[in-house]
């Protein structure tokens, strides 16, 4: 059963990404263990894939140190597995991984060993909600959420088919373009999160956010949860590169999870009293 739901039912979740495996296996785990430390409440969990669509520069070279270090989907699962947290696992991929995995091809196999190993769900960016039946009915099986991107761009018959499909959480993108920590918070966002208020599921924006500052204007504009990966993986990146401890990447990705996620929190107390978020 997944657990999503619990983790937005309390007030705005805080749900950080990293991509597993980078740098190193070891090391990786440290990091993830770290972000719930910090205050997550969901956590993101990026299996590498060798095109990255959807990506932006800082988690391709994630993407690229991750797989030059041994990461597959089955090291993937050990890590689920091996991980000592308690919150929400969530894991981002593209569907040719999904597909192709174990002895038959379809979702049903990885969707399987997912539930086995402890996920609760997907983000699967290249997947079009046109194709995603198969998808949706494996995890409907093993009681898995599937997460849906809306973009700003998505409207119309697009927009009714992905809400119809989305379960655990809606990942709303809150500008154009790929990932990427920015300096300031799309004006994309509060639109976005108007067209989507009919809709009785959580809403969590991603794309650019980068400090708790940020996080705060994202709820206060009506957001149910607050998506940050780049700057995350900035500090693993920045880490790797001046060769520091992993205990010493691992407290700085802590306290920024920390900072993050008392920005999400505090952002509900600049709520309009007529702002539209839903909990569920």
């Amino acid at each position: 059963m997944s657990r999503i739901p619990a983790a937005f039912a309390d007030g705005p979740a805080f749900v950080p990404y990293l991509a597993v495996g980078d740098p190193d296996y070891e090391s990786s785990l440290r990091y993830v263990e770290a972000l719930e430390a910090g205050g997550a409440d969901v956590v993101e969990l990026g299996l590498p894939f060798s095109e990255p669509i959807a990506e932006g520069p800082t988690i391709q070279s994630a993407v690229v140190r991750s797989l030059e270090g041994g990461m597959t989907p089955e090291r993937f699962f050990e890590f689920v597995e091996e991980l000592d947290v308690s919150v929400p696992l969530v894991c981002m991929t593209y569907y040719n991984l999904i597909y192709q995995y174990g002895d038959e091809q379809g979702p049903v196999p990885f969707v399987r060993r997912a539930a086995e190993v402890g996920l609760d769900g997907f983000v699967v960016p290249d997947l079009p909600a046109e194709e995603a039946d198969p998808l949706r009915e494996a995890c409907d099986a093993h009681d898995l959420d599937l997460v849906f991107i809306v973009a700003p761009t998505t409207r119309g018959e697009r927009l009714e088919r992905i809400m119809s499909l989305v379960s655990g959480y809606v990942y709303v993108q809150a500008r154009l373009g790929v990932t990427g920590a920015r300096a300031d918070v799309s004006d994309q966002t509060a639109e976005s999160l108007a067209r989507l208020r009919e809709w009785d599921v959580p809403k969590a924006v991603g794309f650019g956010i980068s400090t708790g500052e940020q996080a705060a204007e994202v709820v206060a504009a009506g957001a149910d949860g607050v998506i940050v990966g780049s700057a995350l993986v900035d500090i693993v990146a920045e880490g790797h590169e001046a060769g520091d401890p992993a205990p010493v990447v691992a407290e700085r990705l802590r306290e920024k999870a920390r900072e993050l996620a008392e920005g999400t929190a505090r952002g509900v107390e600049r709520r309009p009293s007529d702002a539209g978020a839903q909990h569920s």
